[in-house]
């Protein structure tokens, strides 16, 4: 089968968006210490853009999470590499690339709760809120709400390929 990818966002949208989710986050901490959690490998592209337009100071954190089986009615979620330091009395900004079902997101949010931050936001690249299941899920900061079609670029892969687009397209198979 051949892949193909067709353009959802330009390279130019996604920064124009990144760069302002930058001024709502560096109003809402005005001048707060960040530290900012990525969720590895998707967030990583989104994360260091988002990072070099906050004026402001500025942590990174890093955590691997991976879901097994069918994540929709339940599968597994297990915690592959957690965060090294601590986040108790922090401000703490989760960075995500994509959020559909919320069942991760969710974990990772109870997960990261647990360490007692200060504060705690999510800020999503992308949002599919089409697939939501988790319930209470709050998304601080959202990028884009795309449609459920499954997309690649910008950090978002298949079968590790397409991190490195620019763009966020949709991917399809023909034969």
């Amino acid at each position: 089968m051949k892949e193909s990818v067709k353009i959802l966002l330009s390279a130019g949208q996604i920064q124009q968006r990144v760069t302002e989710l930058a001024e709502e986050i560096m109003r809402d901490y005005n001048g707060k210490i960040i530290t900012m959690v990525c969720v590895l490998k998707g967030g990583i592209i989104f994360l260091a853009d988002l990072a070099r337009k906050i004026r402001g100071p500025v942590e990174f954190e890093f955590m691997d999470v991976s879901s097994y089986g069918d994540e929709a009615v339940g599968g597994k979620i297990a915690l592959n590499k957690d965060i090294e330091g601590g986040l108790e009395g922090k401000d703490v900004l989760l960075v995500e690339d994509i959020i559909d079902t919320g069942n991760t997101v969710s974990f990772i949010c109870k997960h990261l709760l647990a360490k007692n931050p200060a504060s705690f936001r999510v800020c999503a690249l992308l949002d599919k809120p089409e697939r939501r299941l988790a319930a209470g899920l709050t998304v601080d900061y959202t990028g884009f709400v795309i449609p459920d079609r499954f997309v690649v670029g910008y950090g978002l892969d298949y079968a590790q390929r397409y991190r490195n687009l620019e763009y966020i397209g949709v991917l399809s198979f023909e034969e």
